[in-house]
């Protein structure tokens, strides 16, 4: 085994790497939107599966895990809980069994107007100039491989 310097093990070091910030910043962005989400019984997860279903009312379980980043072992039980509160229904496509297709109830169109709010509350929550918000947008869709908003297939304001 070779004789490793300090030197050697400096990319090893917490603050030499791109995924620590990206994941404290994750974990401190979703912390705030808790309060939020609570006042409509919500998880961070089962808020952006709503946004989804806000702006399409329907499509599959696999559009909706491939735009969330979410496998199947995850979406499927949050799925089966959003339905339990009536926020949505699941149904198997008539076209093609092997699809689950997933739309907003009338129940789940309404929690958007109690939502409509929590963009611009956490916008005061984050300390960052229009300019350097959207530049941090495109990043990290760029990190993603995706282009700016890939999910719905358009660019979109940051």
């Amino acid at each position: 085994m070779e004789n490793r310097t300090t030197e050697n093990y400096d990319s090893l070091k917490i603050e030499n790497q791109l995924c620590f910030p990206l994941y404290a910043c994750a974990r401190q962005v979703i912390r705030q939107y808790k309060p939020y989400l609570d006042e409509l019984d919500l998880t961070y997860t089962q808020y952006i599966a709503m946004m989804l279903l806000w702006d399409r009312r329907c499509m599959t379980s696999k559009e909706m895990g491939d735009a969330l980043y979410l496998d199947s072992g995850t979406l499927t039980p949050m799925l089966k809980k959003m339905e339990a509160k009536g926020l949505l229904t699941r149904r198997r496509s008539p076209e093609d069994e092997r699809n689950l297709t997933v739309t907003v109830t009338e129940e789940g169109l309404a929690l958007r107007e109690r939502a409509s709010e929590i963009p611009a509350r956490m916008a005061g929550c984050i300390d960052l100039q229009p300019q350097e918000a959207a530049q941090l947008y495109f990043l990290l869709y760029r990190l993603l491989g995706r282009g700016p908003g890939a999910a719905k297939g358009k660019e979109t304001d940051a």
